[in-house]
């Protein structure tokens, strides 16, 4: 997680849009209450900086999505903040159900995801079909797919063809 004035020379200095990640440790945990409720105030004061977009995902110690995280983060966000929920997809005990406990979130537009804890390379499959069902319209399967974690140019025209 960036720091305030961080962000805010970062906006200044690009057009681009800028999606502000939120995490106060690594992997794929929260952390206790104090590292949440910090990562909470992180939020707001970003929002405040003028953030309008944000990168989080955080799992449950049996890999379901950790949604009392998810869902204080996104009040700290603000209603009209769009977010991705990043690569903890690829570490889920189930992606489907994830994406299923998830599908009401506001602002979730976007899963960051290689379909494989081990990248692209092996995830390639599971992005194929997620991608179908995003098409098809399931439920839990509308937002994008934003594929990273050793994307590799030979999977650029596979990718491009599913969609």
């Amino acid at each position: 997680t960036p720091a305030r004035e961080t962000f805010a020379a970062v906006r200044a200095a690009v057009s681009l849009r800028v999606r502000v990640m939120l995490r106060a440790t690594d992997g794929f945990s929260a952390g206790d209450a104090a590292a949440l409720d910090a990562l909470c105030g992180a939020a707001r004061a970003l929002r405040e900086e003028g953030a309008e977009e944000f990168v989080l995902g955080f799992l449950t110690p049996d890999g379901r999505a950790d949604l009392a995280a998810v869902d204080a983060l996104a009040e700290a966000m603000g209603p009209a903040a769009r977010w991705t929920f990043h690569r903890a997809v690829d570490r889920a005990a189930d992606r489907d159900a994830l994406r299923k406990q998830l599908a009401d979130q506001p602002g979730l537009d976007t899963y960051l995801t290689a379909g494989s804890p081990t990248g692209v390379g092996d995830g390639l499959e599971t992005l194929l079909a997620e991608q179908a069902r995003h098409a098809a319209g399931d439920p839990g399967y509308e937002p994008q797919m934003l594929v990273g974690g050793g994307l590799r140019l030979e999977h650029v025209p596979t990718l491009r063809a599913a969609g």
